[in-house]
């Protein structure tokens, strides 16, 4: 259901797993209000009016990112470089030649780009952790490259770690950090106190890095 408050329109969806109405916004859906199923409808405007400013700032932000990601024109970033895309009739892989991807040129080639970071992801994040849990005196189990929406990374209590290939759309020290982080939870899977003090230890520069990721992750698209 779409209504709206103000210049503000939303979405009204009702889930029966909501125990409490909640506001979202994003690139895809807009402004959505999540309503418990017994909910009535006046709660989704009160919500609205009550979030007015947190939404209209997530709005500018998700504006913000769309004019970052138009700006880049026909290129892409990679670990802090810029590399140009070439399409090429009858391509169906991408291959990169210096500073230039040569791109399937018949077809959206986000796909195929799609894959070719996955595969440079794994050629650049197995080395990093390599290096890093050497350093730690740690271990892990094995790696695995992700596209997940909501997360950057993760640990599991069996050592296994799991990275997000959107990362190689960063600068290569933001990746950096995201691997000492998991790293660190090697050895403390929480987020407590010890944890960050270790990882202040370990990567001084983190709340630097923490906070671009924060600040420009939405643009890490294709």
């Amino acid at each position: 259901m779409n209504r709206a408050e103000g210049d503000i329109a939303y979405r009204i969806r009702r889930s029966d797993r909501a125990r409490r109405v909640r506001v979202r916004v994003d690139d895809s859906s807009g402004v959505e209000v999540v309503l418990p199923r017994r909910s009535a409808e006046r709660e989704a405007a009160a919500a609205i009016r009550q979030l007015r400013p947190w939404i209209e700032r997530r709005i500018a932000e998700l504006e913000r990112t769309r004019a970052q990601i138009a700006a880049r024109g026909a290129t892409v970033p990679y670990l802090g470089e810029t590399l140009q895309l070439l399409p090429e009739p009858g391509r169906t892989r991408v291959h990169r030649r210096g500073d230039t991807l040569l791109v399937p040129g018949a077809e959206d080639p986000r796909a195929a780009l799609e894959r070719w970071y996955r595969r440079r992801a794994q050629e650049e994040v197995a080395p990093r952790l390599d290096r890093a849990t050497a350093l730690a005196g740690t271990h892990y189990s094995r790696l695995t490259i992700r596209g997940q929406r909501t997360r950057w990374a993760s640990c599991s209590t069996n050592g296994a770690m799991s990275f997000n290939w959107r990362l190689l759309l960063a600068p290569a020290p933001v990746l950096d950090y995201v691997v000492w982080h998991e790293v660190c939870h090697l050895e403390v899977m929480d987020h407590s106190p010890r944890f960050w003090a270790l990882l202040a230890r370990r990567w001084p520069d983190y709340r630097l890095h923490s906070a671009w990721l924060r600040r420009h992750g939405g643009t890490l698209v294709l």
